[in-house]
């Protein structure tokens, strides 16, 4: 492709990378169904190691386009803007949809399940042990994220390193603790509709966190590679406002499902 363009944006090359994850992340959805069924983790393990290969290799490519090519103009960070925050709406109705289903069965719980929310025989969590302690940890992120992006502000490359470990440390500690409560949990996803709404919320919520700890430890190498400034830092920034949307969902997760629906 000629380097010689009249305006501002920027044309991609062409790259194998959306065909080839669409491939990867098909084997990683099937081998999750093929776990379920008949409890074996090949397929899914390989769908794993070629999703995160494929991702490593299509975010290095991005990274060169935007930090060493120079690609990622000022009117292609505005539509990278928007790109992100229209993501984060389908996101938003992402989750509507499952606690629309909470609601839809907790408001008026069905003769099926006695007529009770929660159902006959369910023990629910108590919402001030694990579940408090993470919405605190949650928010505990959510400031240092911001310590982060004001020290990328200002310059200081020391607090926006320790701002983003400290994020990424609490999203682990956040995904270990989420972990302990599924183990030691006293009903499983198919006991009646409180346990499917109730572990698809969570896990999908959890898996979003995961996502957002791995988001942000990208955001991390890449600061210290120095591919970060004042005023050109749209990975950096995606990064939070995708940590931020997370952490505002658990609120509504602990406020609904832990607490008023206890």
């Amino acid at each position: 492709m000629s380097n010689n363009m009249n305006h501002p944006f920027h044309l991609v090359d062409k790259s194998p990378w959306p065909l080839v994850s669409a491939f990867s992340v098909f084997s990683l959805v099937t081998g999750i169904a093929k776990w379920f069924h008949t409890f074996s983790l090949d397929l899914f393990v390989l769908g794993t190691i070629t999703t995160l290969l494929i991702m490593g290799q299509w975010w290095r490519d991005v990274t060169r386009e935007g930090t060493y090519q120079g690609h990622h103009t000022i009117m292609v960070g505005v539509g990278l803007r928007w790109g992100m925050i229209l993501f984060i709406v389908s996101e938003v109705l992402f989750f509507f949809s499952f606690f629309w289903a909470f609601f839809h069965s907790s408001l008026a719980p069905a003769i099926d399940i006695g007529a009770a929310w929660p159902p006959a025989g369910i023990q629910p969590f108590n919402p001030f042990q694990i579940p408090l302690l993470n919405t605190a940890i949650l928010l505990a992120s959510g400031v240092t994220v911001t310590w982060a992006h004001h020290g990328l502000m200002e310059n200081n490359f020391t607090q926006t390193t320790q701002g983003l470990a400290l994020t990424i440390l609490l999203g682990l500690y956040f995904t270990s603790l989420q972990a302990l409560e599924y183990y030691e949990a006293p009903f499983c996803i198919a006991d009646a509709v409180y346990g499917s709404t109730f572990f698809v919320a969570t896990g999908f919520h959890g898996v979003h966190v995961i996502v957002g700890t791995i988001f942000l430890a990208t955001g991390l190498v890449r600061h210290l590679w120095l591919h970060f400034s004042q005023n050109h830092h749209f990975g950096f920034e995606a990064a939070a406002w995708y940590w931020h949307f997370v952490d505002v969902v658990w609120l509504f997760l602990f406020i609904s499902i832990y607490w008023w629906g206890n």
